[in-house]
């Protein structure tokens, strides 16, 4: 084995979770930070938690609830047009009545 190209090793290092709890481990680190630990994972606790550092859950449901708007608006926008495009088709008469009025006045 090389010597002086290992990390130190400390068998007694400290690790501390955001939660408050604390316990001892190995590592190459004296102090480990950490923010998740087994005391207060949903996995081991049976609670469901969000850990959000950086706000994308709250950002998620922000682009959530505008898309629900923008769908509302889009469907409204729509309804709209579509009743802009049967009012033009009550207003001008179809093909089929312009033929028949066409044989009308050439009979009379």
């Amino acid at each position: 084995m090389k010597l002086n190209i290992h990390p130190q090793w400390y068998p007694e290092a400290q690790v501390t979770c955001a939660c408050g709890a604390t316990f001892q481990t190995g590592s190459t680190l004296p102090a480990i930070r950490v923010e998740i630990c087994s005391m207060c994972h949903p996995f081991f606790t049976g609670q469901q938690k969000f850990v959000d550092t950086l706000g994308q859950v709250d950002r998620f449901i922000k682009k959530t609830e505008v898309s629900k708007v923008k769908q509302e608006e889009r469907k409204k926008i729509l309804e709209a047009r579509k009743l802009r495009v049967e009012d033009k088709k009550k207003d001008r008469p179809t093909l089929k009545d312009l033929l028949l009025q066409a044989r009308k006045q050439v009979s009379s």
